[in-house]
């Protein structure tokens, strides 16, 4: 399992449930969750190892959303 930590403007619930089919239907995502609270509105996503950051950030800002990787 691969845990990979992102940085977006998901600012409220309506926008996690906008997201959540598309990260529901992904078939190598295990779990994933937002911090809206957080600063830096943090998308934490649990994958099989064989999802990259780069297909993780290319499908949110396919819904419009901005994201990245968030840095340490």
């Amino acid at each position: 399992m691969n845990v990979l930590v992102f940085k977006t403007n998901i600012l409220n619930q309506r926008m996690v449930e906008y997201l959540s089919p598309l990260l529901a239907e992904h078939p190598e995502i295990i779990n994933w969750s937002v911090d809206t609270e957080d600063v830096d509105k943090v998308l934490r996503i649990e994958t099989n190892l064989d999802v990259s950051e780069t297909e993780i950030i290319e499908l949110v800002n396919a819904a419009g959303i901005a994201c990245e990787v968030l840095k340490d």
